[in-house]
């Protein structure tokens, strides 16, 4: 089992932060490997962004960045465009943040990942949400209990209770 995801976001939202808690969670709590790796230049803040995980049942000696996806997260939907779909594997999902309802495909699944971070958290940053998300609607990349792991390990007790939260309100919406 080899799972190849890609954050999409814009610089300061969180893409290589959710792409390392990610790896975080596959690796030391599900006992897998992972990989966890950004691809950005010296671009300001709000500049387009990209973070990339593989995770695998076994050793993962590829090092490169990952062309057909298993899932593509965009934590920015103005970044989502449909050219995406010729990135996708068989089976695979796109997963946006976003508030619009009306997005809709058999390989798309939105949620309003900002909308629950600024009621929870206050800001709007969305890739707790994102990894929720991710763990309701594909167990067998990682569990929601390894993702709770990596946020304890990860993050200061000042916003690790929120987080918490905001996780477990994007898992269940799935």
């Amino acid at each position: 089992m080899l799972k190849e995801i890609r954050w999409h976001g814009r610089g300061g939202q969180g893409s290589f932060t959710g792409a390392k808690l990610l790896g975080t969670a596959a690796s030391l709590h599900d006992d897998r490997f992972a990989q966890a790796f950004p691809s950005f230049g010296p671009e300001r803040r709000g500049a387009p962004v990209l973070g990339f995980n593989r995770i695998s049942d076994r050793p993962i000696t590829d090092r490169s960045e990952i062309g057909l996806c298993d899932f593509i997260i965009f934590l920015d939907d103005t970044l989502w465009s449909d050219r995406y779909f010729g990135d996708l594997k068989k089976d695979a999902l796109i997963l946006i943040n976003t508030a619009d309802k009306n997005l809709s495909d058999a390989r798309i699944r939105t949620i309003d990942a900002t909308g629950l971070a600024l009621e929870i958290l206050g800001l709007p940053i969305a890739n707790t949400a994102m990894l929720g998300a991710l763990a309701a609607l594909s167990r067998e990349t990682v569990s929601y209990n390894a993702l709770v792991e990596a946020l304890k390990s990860s993050l200061k007790t000042s916003v690790l209770e929120k987080n918490l939260i905001l996780l477990e309100k994007a898992y269940e919406r799935f």
